[in-house]
């Protein structure tokens, strides 16, 4: 019996979850220890991250014409990181990023990630960019609600600082539901090839790690 495109996504998202120690730099946040120059590098590289994704999201819609729940997905996503860019910039305020930018040198392993997912926009199969960005995305909402948590209680920031991970840390059921409706749609037109969609997601997530992993080794040098 063939499966929905509900029990595909969930599928997905189990066996793409991260190693559970792979964010190396999630604890230092989470136990209040990891320093102010490194949340102020986070909201920087962040900065970085949307403005790449949101113009890679708007070039998969524009490359998903002829699937219009797909393109309905990458507009969704276009649109949440304009509204993420705005609720970055009390985050960067509080952690006074602008006053270290002009200095601030990126580690490439931080901008590995926003960089696959431009190779997606131009080289992936929509549907299959849809279901392995899905299953990124439950890993990275984890991320951000233990930050926005360790954020109130360590570092003492207000609602408005702690926004940006909020935003992220709440699922949106709007968006789930755009995202299975792309998926269905890939199944149904015969355009979503599991096996890619995971070594898709699989690259992804080791981006991700090696984003965290690159905060975490800057942290231990200052």
């Amino acid at each position: 019996m063939a499966r929905t495109a509900r029990e595909l996504l969930e599928e997905s998202a189990r066996k793409l979850a991260p190693d559970p120690h792979a964010n190396r730099l999630l604890p230092l946040i989470a136990r209040g220890a990891a320093k102010p120059t490194t949340l102020a590098a986070l909201a920087l590289e962040q900065r970085e991250v949307i403005a790449a994704d949101r113009r890679a999201f708007l070039h998969l819609s524009e490359r998903s014409r002829d699937a219009p729940a797909s393109a309905a997905f990458f507009t969704a996503l276009a649109e949440g990181e304009a509204v993420a860019q705005d609720r970055l910039g009390a985050f960067a305020a509080v952690c006074r990023a602008d006053e270290t930018a002009n200095i601030y040198e990126p580690p490439a392993d931080c901008q590995g990630y926003p960089a696959y997912v431009a190779w997606l926009a131009l080289n992936g199969q929509p549907a299959d960019v849809v279901l392995a960005l899905s299953a990124n995305f439950a890993a990275w909402g984890g991320y951000c609600a233990s930050i926005a948590q360790a954020l109130r209680r360590h570092y003492g920031f207000d609602d408005a600082a702690c926004g940006f991970f909020d935003f992220f840390a709440d699922p949106s059921p709007d968006l789930h539901r755009r995202a299975e409706e792309a998926v269905q749609e890939g199944l149904d037109t015969g355009r979503l090839d599991e096996e890619c969609a995971h070594r898709y997601g699989r690259l992804l997530q080791g981006y991700e790690t090696r984003f965290w992993h690159a905060l975490w080794e800057l942290d231990a040098r200052t």
